[in-house]
């Protein structure tokens, strides 16, 4: 508490922080929309923008030319309507309840509707734009085929017409499969807009970009193929501050289980970051960190939940307080670390976006 108010600080100097490029954001933004062609481009939105923040990305994809946001609860939608109008997000998970319907209609957010429960739940409440999902063969949320002739739907006014692809980022048969499916089903459906494509997805081509596409992933950094690996750029990275630095001697070890032992004398830095920020146990042995002028700089032993040691023989001008930045290129990270692109990004705990 401060002497004169007795009152707790509302901030405090964190060892911590997301290193963020907003300029990486917006072109990666801009690079889906030119490749996106004919179709407009919207932004997946949910998770806190993928982890990356709602606060940084939403004024930037604002300002790059986006205008139709996703998010997946019904709880994200207030910090996305500080940034945009309402009327231009959609909710994924639909309306689960007279709560959700009944904020739907008075703010104008659309829900997704998913069923055609949701769907005579929305109009016995008097209705409204909506959008509609439309399973076309992932069996997750969505009105089946089959479905689409009940009268339920025929009374919904829809906006956009969505379905996800279940193999975008792989070759598979199913991701022709589910653009004809849903080619098909187009005609049987009184809506204005159609979207099919995901961030993968928009590397298909232009038979699955329909009026609108959706990327998330790619506007963060991740390359969900190689064929968008060119056109992305890297958003954020994990970077701590060195909050000690100590000498450790040659046969002693460092760490929680002693996993890693010091063949010789070696200059270590304790890093303030562990698993609770979402820099798991896997980078274990496996992480490297950066300084500024481009040493890199391997994890020693097992990444505790606030700690990670890391040897900087070779760096000798690092000091106490100095900042380093975790090798976190998506595709690289993936690969290295065992979890995919989505991971880490979703991951950040919240002293780290709180940096």
């Amino acid at each position: 508490m401060t002497a004169e108010t007795g009152e707790l600080p509302r901030s405090h100097p964190s060892p911590l922080r997301l290193s963020f490029d907003g300029g990486a954001l917006a072109a990666n933004w801009r690079a889906m929309d030119r490749l996106s062609g004919k179709a407009r481009t919207g932004a997946a939105v949910k998770a806190d923008a993928y982890g990356i923040g709602i606060d940084r990305a939403m004024p930037v994809l604002w300002d790059a030319g986006c205008r139709e946001f996703f998010v997946a609860h019904w709880s994200e939608v207030a910090a996305v309507r500080h940034y945009a109008p309402s009327s231009s997000i959609s909710v994924l998970l639909g309306p689960m309840g007279d709560a959700d319907v009944r904020f739907a209609r008075e703010t104008g957010v659309r829900p997704v509707i998913n069923s055609i429960e949701q769907a005579r739940r929305w109009t016995a409440a008097g209705g409204g734009v909506c959008d509609l999902m439309v399973d076309t063969g992932m069996n997750r949320l969505g009105v089946r085929p089959e479905e689409l002739g009940d009268p339920a739907i025929a009374a919904l006014d829809i906006d956009i017409v969505l379905s996800h692809l279940a193999c975008a980022d792989e070759e598979s048969a199913l991701n022709d499969r589910q653009q004809s499916i849903f080619a098909s089903l187009l005609p049987q459906l009184q809506h204005r807009r159609a979207s099919l494509a995901n961030s993968a997805g928009i590397a298909l081509g232009a038979g699955y970009h329909f009026d609108l596409t959706r990327p998330g992933l790619a506007l963060y950094g991740g390359v969900p193929r190689s064929e968008l690996a060119q056109d992305l750029q890297q958003v954020i990275a994990p970077e701590a501050a060195i909050v000690q630095i100590r000498t450790l001697p040659a046969g002693e070890s460092i760490g929680y289980g002693a996993s890693f032992t010091a063949a010789s004398d070696m200059r270590v830095a304790i890093l303030s970051l562990g698993y609770a920020d979402g820099f798991l146990r896997c980078w274990s042995g496996k992480g490297e960190f950066t300084a500024t002028d481009g040493a890199v700089l391997p994890v020693l032993g097992r990444v505790s939940m606030d700690l990670t040691a890391i040897d900087i023989t070779a760096a000798p001008h690092l000091r106490e307080g100095d900042w380093l930045r975790a090798g976190y290129d998506l595709p690289a990270a993936a690969e290295m670390s065992g979890l995919s692109q989505y991971e880490l990004l979703t991951l950040a705990g919240p002293r780290l976006r709180a940096g």
